[in-house]
């Protein structure tokens, strides 16, 4: 690898090769302005949608959000991902976010309405075999959409002890342990019915969560216990002004490394919100809506330092960053990059 590939910092775009994506995008970052350059694509994983980087930063992991879903393994060392083995079925359809965690790649089966783990290699590669698939039970109010269990998302808490996965279908997020590969229910915690929990993001502090709603524009503000295992909603913060549920759609959330700001996406409305938590973290205030630069933005990202905000605008088939106001959290547009389908954005 060439020195100033080495110190090129590099992130990674999913898309939907279904309508039209490119596969698994690698892009420059230019560290002044966030702007993103295409360097390669990478097709051959059919719906590559959701991406997740090991702990080692030399192995990206991507779901094949199809009925028969699957994971796919790249090795990231040299100038463009490089598909390691075959794809491993997941035991489940649809798998829209996956993560890695105590030595496996957990994948969120939305179709399905299950949970699965996949051990890892020492060099990273996936073992060949889900070894645990937890199918999750229940339905919500809110039809067609809550006619069965629809895991959103998955991934660990800030101790590392717990797998956390949102539940759409069932308004409710669940605690799992993984123990010797196989995936048990700790506890079950119920939301407001009708609010349909898309994604969750935890505090630095590591003692709040917040989870965006995607029934009900909101996004409600939680207290964790990682001790105990514990999820208990404490408040519910609207994302828009003056806009109740109907076709809102929110979709990312994240919240920047000192904690002090909370953004969320929403594709029917194509914006971004700033939220301020309070000093303790369980008080959300929405201050602000900009134009997401795109139309239908299915997932934000921050870069490392929390400069820069990426929204992945699967719609228009672009990815737009913004420069983040370091006093009020507001992003202003920077410029966007031409990615179809775009589905999600990671660092590398």
């Amino acid at each position: 690898m060439a020195d100033g590939f080495r110190r090129q910092q590099r992130a990674f775009i999913g898309s939907f090769t279904a309508a039209g994506g490119l596969g698994v995008l690698t892009v420059a970052v230019d560290p002044g302005s966030g702007a993103l350059t295409v360097l390669s694509a990478v097709d051959g994983v059919p719906d590559p949608s959701y991406l997740a980087l090991s702990p080692a930063r030399d192995m990206l992991y991507a779901v094949s959000e199809t009925a028969v879903g699957a994971v796919a393994a790249y090795r990231v060392t040299g100038d463009k991902p490089e598909l390691t083995g075959t794809l491993v079925t997941v035991g489940g359809s649809g798998p829209t976010h996956l993560s890695v965690f105590d030595g496996h790649v957990l994948t969120a089966n939305y179709g399905s309405g299950s949970v699965t783990a996949v051990p890892v290699r020492t060099d990273g590669r996936l073992a060949g075999a889900a070894s645990s698939v937890l199918q999750h039970t229940g339905s919500g109010p809110h039809t067609p959409r809550q006619h069965g269990p629809h895991a959103h998302q998955v991934q660990p808490d800030p101790s590392g002890r717990w797998a956390v996965s949102v539940d759409l279908g069932t308004d409710s997020v669940r605690v799992c342990a993984l123990d010797g590969g196989k995936l048990t229910l700790h506890r079950e915690f119920a939301l407001r019915p009708g609010s349909g929990p898309r994604h969750l993001a935890f505090h630095p502090r590591g003692e709040h969560a917040y989870v965006l709603n995607e029934l009900a524009p909101t996004v409600t503000v939680c207290r964790w216990d990682a001790a105990e295992g514990a999820l208990r909603p404490v408040g519910e913060t609207p994302v828009l002004s003056g806009v109740r549920g109907g076709d809102a759609y929110p979709s990312g959330i994240v919240v920047s490394p000192d904690g002090r700001f909370v953004w969320t996406a929403t594709r029917g409305q194509d914006v971004v919100s700033v939220l301020t938590p309070d000093t303790v973290g369980e008080g959300l205030r929405l201050v602000a809506t900009v134009p997401c630069g795109g139309t239908w933005p299915r997932a934000l990202a921050l870069d490392p330092s929390g400069r820069f905000l990426y929204a992945a605008n699967e719609r228009s088939g672009d990815v737009t960053w913004f420069v983040v106001d370091p006093d009020t959290g507001v992003p202003r547009r920077g410029g966007s990059v031409d990615a179809p389908a775009a589905s999600c954005v990671v660092f590398g």
